[in-house]
């Protein structure tokens, strides 16, 4: 992560990435243009490094020259472009090929055909690095587009923001969300996770998204996510991690104000962590921390026994089935202890004393984040 002024970026695109994709760019180019001596046209600032890297790449005779356009003010283009430096070789009868370092209205593009309309070229083509599909706003053709980018300011490469990044060799995308904290909570049945949790989400102001209420939410409503997940539980069949993550992305969603997420009763495998790392980070966002309660197996077994007396439910007041829920809970989360340790993100957290005590505890992880 950096920050240039007053916003944060996040690495997107390496510059082995965009070697690569300079390359092929070169030679789709060059094996197009056969004999010719074409001129390439770069648009100043930001295509220095694009037009420097590209004629190295290119093994064929070329000339090369710039023109200097304004249509940017802070991280948003604007209407008004001005013709600040113009052309001053003859290119009549020439094949012409702008090199751009990024294209997303488009505005750019119509200042440059007007400006090539009276220069009598022989063909003029556009070539560039990044294309926004879904900013683009005109109907010029883009002869070679380099890496298709979602409709985010990005900096790098040539790239500023307020005059800042354009000496970075790789590209980086800006981080819309700069304060959300977002926790897996993880306990064995009878830690009580869900008391905790009651407490935290309170206390940090943070939304509690349990799994298992999503599904139960869904499934009464009768949602479209809803039906399709009851339509594989009919048939005995475990419902798919996609179809788990929209549910929790329509919920992220509901809540896209929020301080940050609690967790609960998802991820429960390396695959489902690695889906919600990907939900996170579509949101400018990411899980801060696995944090599992841990409380000896005799104690909790006497604990679900003592809620059983009261809770109503089979599962709390059989030993045998007790005992083989803490061994499930055991053998799924050792998955994610080590998927999460890896990140750095894996806090055991005592969860044996007084509620408030574990609290504290709790507290205290998530204070140091």
């Amino acid at each position: 992560m950096i920050k240039l002024h007053d916003k944060h970026f996040k690495p997107f695109i390496s510059s082995k990435e965009i070697d690569n994709v300079m390359q092929r760019l070169a030679d789709e180019i060059a094996e197009d243009v056969g004999e010719e001596i074409p001129v390439f046209v770069g648009i100043l600032n930001g295509s220095f490094m694009v037009v420097s890297d590209f004629v190295k790449k290119f093994k064929k005779p070329c000339e090369v020259t710039f023109i200097k356009l304004a249509s940017y003010e802070g991280v948003k283009s604007t209407e008004d472009i001005q013709r600040l430096i113009g052309l001053t070789q003859d290119l009549t009868g020439r094949t012409v090929i702008i090199l751009e370092d990024i294209i997303d209205t488009g505005n750019t593009l119509g200042e440059v055909h007007r400006i090539f309309k009276n220069e009598n070229v022989k063909s003029l083509k556009i070539a560039t690095l990044f294309y926004k599909p879904e900013a683009y706003k005109k109907d010029f053709k883009l002869h070679y587009i380099g890496i298709e980018i979602p409709n985010k300011f990005i900096v790098g490469y040539g790239l500023d923001y307020d005059g800042l990044g354009r000496n970075l060799p790789e590209v980086y995308q800006i981080k819309e969300t700069q304060h959300m904290t977002n926790l897996v909570l993880f306990g064995p049945p009878g830690a009580g996770k869900g008391t905790q949790a009651n407490f935290l989400k309170e206390k940090y102001n943070l939304v509690h998204i349990s799994t298992g209420d999503v599904f139960r939410f869904n499934i009464k409503n009768e949602t479209a996510l809803g039906m399709l997940a009851k339509s594989f539980m009919d048939k005995g069949e475990l419902v798919p991690d996609q179809v788990t993550i929209d549910m929790l992305n329509a919920e992220v969603e509901k809540n896209s104000d929020a301080n940050g997420f609690i967790f609960d009763g998802f991820p429960r495998t390396n695959a489902q962590a690695d889906s919600l790392d990907r939900l996170m980070d579509s949101k400018d966002s990411q899980i801060n921390a696995m944090i599992a309660l841990e409380v000896d197996d005799e104690i909790l077994v006497k604990r679900l026994l003592e809620r059983g007396k009261t809770s109503g439910r089979k599962d709390d007041a059989d030993e045998s089935i007790i005992r083989n829920r803490i061994t499930e809970y055991y053998n799924k989360t050792a998955i994610l202890k080590d998927y999460y340790t890896a990140q750095d993100k894996y806090f055991g957290v005592d969860g044996v004393g007084s509620i408030e005590d574990i609290t504290v505890r709790l507290s205290k992880v998530i204070d140091n984040l």
